[in-house]
């Protein structure tokens, strides 16, 4: 933190016996503070290794989130036939998360290879989600539902990042859904 010594006309401002700068008049000193926060803004960005894709979908109904503690292993996805998405479910690691919304029908399902990770999700909505498509940073995609509606696309800020968890709200079938991205530490965690 700052230090602000004074003697007479003069004012001394040092940050960690690094930078010191002698201001002699309030001109001055209104000049150095504009000075700083001009070489601040320009300072080096820090990395941002979590980000959130706002929700989609009216948002009526009960809340659900899916969350786990390893990396994004597989998906299923329900859907009515011709219709909307039902219900998600993601596998972490070897375990497989409860499932929010409902099953109806046969599930459609992706499992990832090793150092695979879903890095976008895109569709259609109206009152539901209409149509998925669960993109993989490997180029594989995973279709379902149909599409119509109003679209969306949803992706992380940085480009290391893959997605963590989802969560939204489900009402018969899933009316809203919101992404969470995040680096992952692949360092001691595969697949």
């Amino acid at each position: 933190m700052g230090r602000w010594h004074s003697r007479g006309d003069a004012v001394a401002i040092g940050w960690d016996e690094t930078i010191t700068l002698l201001v002699h008049t309030p001109g001055m000193f209104s000049v150095a503070i504009f000075a700083l926060l001009v070489a601040s803004a320009f300072a080096a960005p820090q990395p941002q290794f979590y980000s959130f894709s706002p929700s989609v979908g009216s948002g009526s109904g009960s809340s659900y989130s899916i969350i786990g503690e390893e990396r994004i292993t597989a998906i299923r996805v329900w859907e009515a036939y011709s219709s909307n998405i039902r219900g998600f479910q993601f596998r972490y690691g070897s375990i497989w998360s409860s499932i929010a919304g409902y099953k109806y029908g046969e599930a459609q399902e992706m499992e990832l290879f090793d150092d695979e990770a879903i890095i976008q999700i895109s569709g259609k909505y109206g009152h539901y989600l209409q149509w998925m498509v669960f993109t993989t940073n490997k180029g594989r995609s995973l279709y379902v539902g149909q599409p119509y509606g109003h679209s969306f696309n949803m992706y992380p800020t940085n480009s290391e990042a893959e997605l963590r968890f989802i969560s939204g709200r489900v009402h018969g079938a899933i009316t809203s859904i919101q992404a969470h991205w995040a680096v992952v530490d692949t360092s001691s965690n595969s697949h």
